[in-house]
C-alpha cells in the first residue's frame, strides 16, 4: 500500500530549480524483510526453483535427496539421519511429540517466551501432562531449576525435557548442553528434545556433542529456503521410545522417513520437489561458506545490532529484551513502550523500506519490535536496516543518543566487541 499523501514542500536543489515531496517515500527500490523468518532467500536458492516440475520417481530428484539427507545432518552436528517433513515449525512440534508420548506422559517445559508455551500447549493437546518452568520473558532458563524439577521425579514419570534453543519472540539464546548436565547429574532417562526452529545454521548447536535426543528445526530461517519443509534427527533413545508406542499416525511417523523403502516415504507421498531444488542450492552455499564461518558471521553482525541498540538507549526507552550471555546470534527483541515499537515498524516500512518483526508473546506487543539477523545476510543489509532505524527515532521523535549506525559499523570493521 502506497504512503498517505503529505503537504508539499519545496526545496531547492539548485538555481532555479525546486524538488517537490508531494506524497514522496523513501521506500520505493528493493525491499527489506528483517523479519525472524521467513529469512531473505539468496538469488541462487530462488533460482534454484525457476524450473519445471520433475520426475518424482527417478532420476536427479532422488539423487540429490540422498545428498540433502546427509548434509543436514553435518548442519545440526549429528550422525543421526534427518526426518523430513512437509510442513511448518509447528508441525514438527507435532511430528516430535507423536513419535514419544503416550498419553498421559508428563513432559518438562522449561519456557522463555512464547514459542517455549507454545511447545507446551501443542503437548496438551497430544494428551500429555505438562509442567512448565516458566522463566518469564527477559530470563534465560535456568538448568538448576529444571535439575530440581527432574530430582523430583522420583518415578520417572517425565518423558522427556522440551528446550527451545532460541525462542524467536524473546530472543533469548537457551544453554541447551547445560539441560542435558542436569539429567545425567540426576541419573533421570527422559529425552532431550531441541527446538532449532530458529537457531539452526545461525548459532553453534552440537546435536551429538550436546547429547540431544531428538532435533527439529524448519527451512524459513538459517537453512534460507521458502517456509513448508520441516526436518527432525533422531537420536537412538529417541528411537527405541517410539519403537515402545503402540503407534503412529501414518504420516507424522518418523520410521519410514528416516529408513524409507520407497523414495516416496521420504515424505509421506509426493516429494516437494521445488523446495528440495531450492534446499540443495541453500546446503551447497553453507557447505562453501563453512558452518563456523557461518557462525562467526552471524555472531559479528548480531554484535553490531546489540551496539547500536544499546547506543540508542543511551538516552532514551529502548532497551534490549534478552540478557548478556543469552542473546540469539539470529533474531534480537526490542522494547521501547508507548505504542513506539510499532509506531517505528510502521515508519521504516512506509517510509524505510525495511519490513521489522511484530512484538510478538510480548504483554503489550505495540510496545515491541524485533529485528530478524539470519541467514543470507552480510554488513550494508544490517548496516542499512540500522540506518534506517535510527531515521524513524528520529522522524518519531523517540528519544535517543544518534550513533547507533556508527557503533554498529565500528563492529563490522573489527574495531568494537561490543
Amino acid at each position: 500500500m502506497a504512503p498517505a499523501p503529505r503537504p508539499v514542500k519545496a526545496a531547492v536543489d539548485g538555481p532555479g530549480v525546486a524538488s517537490y515531496r508531494h506524497a514522496m517515500s523513501l521506500a520505493h527500490g528493493r525491499p527489506y524483510l528483517a523479519i525472524p523468518g521467513p529469512s531473505v532467500l539468496p538469488d541462487r536458492v530462488v533460482q534454484a526453483m525457476v524450473r519445471p516440475a520433475p520426475n518424482i520417481y527417478e532420476g536427479e530428484l532422488v539423487e540429490i535427496t540422498a545428498g540433502i539427507v546427509r548434509d543436514l545432518s553435518a548442519v545440526a552436528r549429528t550422525t543421526a539421519r534427518a526426518a523430513i517433513y512437509i510442513a511448518n515449525g509447528h508441525g514438527m512440534w507435532e511430528a516430535a511429540l507423536a513419535n514419544v508420548l503416550a498419553p498421559g506422559d508428563r513432559m518438562l517445559v522449561p519456557a522463555t517466551g512464547r514459542f517455549g508455551h507454545g511447545w507446551a500447549e501443542v503437548a496438551r493437546a497430544l494428551g500429555a501432562e505438562v509442567e512448565l518452568i516458566d522463566f518469564g520473558r527477559r530470563t534465560a532458563l535456568d538448568a538448576n531449576r529444571v535439575a530440581d524439577a527432574l530430582a523430583a521425579d522420583k518415578e520417572y514419570r517425565i518423558k522427556a525435557v522440551l528446550a527451545v534453543c532460541v525462542d524467536t519472540a524473546t530472543g533469548i539464546r537457551n544453554d541447551v548442553a547445560a539441560l542435558r548436565s542436569a539429567l545425567d547429574a540426576a541419573g533421570h532417562p527422559a529425552l532431550l528434545m531441541a527446538d532449532c526452529i530458529a537457531s539452526l545454521g545461525c548459532d553453534p548447536f552440537e546435536m551429538d556433542g550436546w547429547g540431544v535426543d531428538v532435533t527439529l528445526a524448519a527451512s524459513q530461517k538459517g537453512l534460507m529456503s521458502p517456509p513448508g519443509l520441516g526436518f527432525l534427527w533422531v537420536g537412538e533413545r529417541a528411537r527405541a521410545a517410539r519403537d515402545r508406542l503402540d503407534g503412529v499416525g501414518p504420516y507424522w511417523d518418523w520410521r519410514p522417513r528416516i529408513d524409507p523403502q520407497g523414495f516416496y516415504q521420504h515424505f509421506g507421498g509426493t516429494a516437494p520437489t521445488h523446495h528440495l531444488f531450492a534446499l540443495r542450492a541453500a546446503l551447497d552455499m553453507i557447505a562453501e561458506e563453512g558452518l563456523e564461518a557461518i557462525w562467526a558471521r552471524h555472531a559479528t553482525l548480531a554484535r553490531a545490532v546489540w551496539a547500536a541498540a544499546e547506543t540508542w538507549g543511551a538516552e532514551g526507552p529502548l532497551r534490549l529484551n534478552a540478557p548478556r550471555g543469552h542473546r540469539s546470534h539470529a533474531v534480537t527483541a526490542l522494547h521501547l513502550g508507548a505504542g513506539d515499537g510499532e509506531r517505528l515498524r510502521r515508519w521504516c516500512a512506509a517510509e524505510g523500506g525495511v519490513t521489522l518483526g511484530l512484538g510478538l508473546g510480548m504483554e503489550v506487543p505495540e510496545d515491541n519490535f524485533r529485528i530478524g539477523h539470519m541467514g543470507h545476510l552480510n554488513a550494508h543489509m544490517v548496516l542499512g536496516a540500522l540506518g534506517v532505524i535510527e531515521a524513524g527515532l528520529a522522524a518519531l521523535e523517540i528519544p535517543h543518543r544518534a550513533g547507533g549506525v556508527t557503533a554498529a559499523a565500528r563492529v563490522c570493521a573489527g574495531a568494537e566487541s561490543a
